[in-house]
């Protein structure tokens, strides 16, 4: 007991932490912050030993079977709270686990990152093929399951998905008569919004059984499976030549072994004029370990890159980086969304699952949310080509293109799409 007083005193200087351990003693970290919500939380006799030899998996596994109860507040608000003392631009170590702890979690790293394809179906399946109600709970109508983008205060999250879409559409620069590949096209919700927006012929390919039924039946649906088109295939499998491509929230499964290989795959598929915009979660720092919690319940298999590391993939393969856009925190504002509508949702979740998901589930999604307002997370947008003169010489053409998507009588980008 007297360690794990010793971490919430270091954890926690402003904003107030109560505990109450397994033997009914009571301590008080902290001072009041009216930035910061109180939180009261009660230890069994087992999360103790789990959070000091992993703070974060074995808080995660405590609240999850119930061993660590939050009595005042919830699971946000304490993550919150331990986040907004420790901010990664501080480089606190009070949340770290121990030296050996992070030295058996990087060699694991390494041989878990390895994301052959026979893996990769693996690795998307236990993610992605999970009920398609419990994505309809807490994600936008569009089941947009990456980050939005919010222009200002006060936008909706079906606004800031929209918003989104658009925002990356207009950087693609799509004309008349376009092939584009969709890599990862989760639901095929980008996969439509270009086709409707710009006319373009499309292709998304995912690894996830259950996204591909829904993406084709929404193609039929509105009727363009014709020019809306969806496969179960690894992008290394592909062939043919596209003028654009667009991946979204799929190179976080990549694994860094892999990103020449994908890298050089997606040269191969360009055309001499083709331009790629990668949308990824990235580190604002060097290259680090996927914390054990989310390999083992949420990504298995995932990491999230540094830009470092993503340049090396693409580096001496006679590409132009066109463009490079960091979204800091719009992410956090995407997950704090989607925590309130799960949170909103308890009843039907347990419903699909169990109490113990639902536990997970929320953990998750508030881990997520201050590793991008507090931590060190942020969301690459990177434009590439391999022409030098395939796009516009100015970035206007972008902004010009976003306005044409807002604008409700606009229905394509085929002016805004030409280079000048």
């Amino acid at each position: 007991m007297a360690l794990i007083d010793r971490f919430f005193a270091r954890a926690i200087k402003r904003g107030q932490l109560t505990v109450i351990h397994a033997d009914g003693t009571q301590r008080v970290f902290g001072e009041p912050d009216a930035t910061l919500k109180p939180v009261t939380v009660r230890f069994g006799a087992r999360a103790v030993r789990r959070i000091l030899r992993d703070p974060s998996l074995g808080a995660a596994e405590s609240f999850m079977d119930g061993d660590m109860v939050i009595e005042h507040g919830d699971i946000f608000d304490m993550v919150v709270l331990f986040a907004a003392n420790n901010l990664w631009e501080d480089n606190s170590s009070a949340l770290s686990p121990s030296a050996f702890k992070a030295v058996l979690d990087k060699l694991m790293f390494r041989i878990g990152r390895i994301n052959m394809q026979h893996r990769s179906k693996k690795n998307v399946a236990h993610h992605y093929d999970l009920s398609g109600k419990l994505y309809d709970l807490f994600l936008d109508t569009d089941r947009q399951y990456s980050c939005a983008y919010f222009s200002g205060p006060g936008i909706s999250l079906e606004q800031a998905q929209l918003d989104k879409k658009a925002h990356i559409v207009a950087k693609l620069a799509i004309g008349p008569g376009m092939k584009v590949l969709d890599i990862g096209c989760g639901w095929g919700g980008m996969a439509l919004y270009i086709h409707q927006k710009t006319g373009a012929e499309m292709l998304g390919v995912t690894l996830s059984e259950e996204q591909l039924k829904v993406a084709r039946q929404r193609a039929l649906d509105a009727g363009v499976a014709d020019k809306v088109k969806f496969e179960l295939i690894d992008y290394r499998n592909l062939s043919g030549q596209f003028d654009r491509i667009v991946s979204v929230g799929m190179f976080e499964h990549v694994g860094t072994p892999h990103y020449r290989t994908f890298f050089r795959k997606v040269r191969e598929l360009l055309t001499p004029e083709g331009v790629m915009l990668l949308h990824t979660i990235g580190r604002a720092g060097g290259p680090g370990v996927t914390d054990a919690f989310t390999l083992k319940y949420i990504f298995p298999g995932g990491y999230i890159p540094a830009l470092s590391e993503i340049a090396k993939g693409y580096e001496g393969l006679r590409y132009f980086m066109t463009d490079v856009e960091v979204l800091r925190l719009h992410y956090a504002e995407t997950l704090r969304h989607w925590y309130e509508r799960a949170v909103a949702s308890r009843d039907a979740i347990v419903g699909l699952y169990d109490e113990r998901f639902y536990r997970m589930w929320c953990f998750y999604l508030a881990g997520c949310h201050v590793s991008f307002q507090y931590g060190g997370l942020v969301n690459y947008q990177l434009q590439f080509s391999r022409s030098r003169d395939a796009l516009p010489l100015t970035r206007d053409y972008m902004f010009e293109g976003e306005r044409a998507l807002h604008e409700p009588h606009k229905v394509t980008l085929r002016q805004a799409g030409q280079a000048g």
